[in-house]
């Protein structure tokens, strides 16, 4: 089974704590062992796993990512965000999290990230819950 999931982003970047939603998918597949994957179809967001407890570090990866791939660098590409197009193929579009005794294996500061980069927008994700 695959659990489909939509989110209404607010800026043009943004991380997005879905932490909660993915767990709600492990509890209502009765996952106990087995592996977690989740995917974002979109080319302009991407996915990651850090801390969640200090708003401050997506606020500052944010910071620095623009720094690294500044928005305006005279790209090629005539849609204006071929920055979201780089940091989405650096960051990535999917996570494999591994499940024991039906919860995600995370430490204890790690949540899961949805990375808007060119919002905002209606954006989807996916969730697949392999049993083992």
């Amino acid at each position: 089974m695959i659990f489909d999931h939509h989110l209404k982003t607010g800026r043009r970047q943004e991380f997005v704590d879905i932490t909660a939603l993915v767990e709600a998918d492990l509890k209502a597949a009765s996952a106990n062992e087995g592996l977690c994957v989740v995917f974002v179809t979109h080319t302009t967001a991407a996915l990651t796993i850090n801390e969640n407890a200090d708003p401050a570090v997506p606020q500052d990866m944010l910071s620095k990512l623009a720094q690294l791939v500044p928005e305006n660098d005279n790209y090629r590409h005539l849609e204006g965000n071929s920055d979201a197009h780089i940091l989405s193929t650096l960051i990535g579009c999917s996570l494999t999290i591994p499940v024991q005794q039906g919860k995600l294996v995370l430490g204890t500061w790690q949540g899961i990230f949805f990375v808007e980069l060119d919002g905002p927008r209606q954006r989807c994700f996916k969730v697949k819950l392999l049993s083992g």
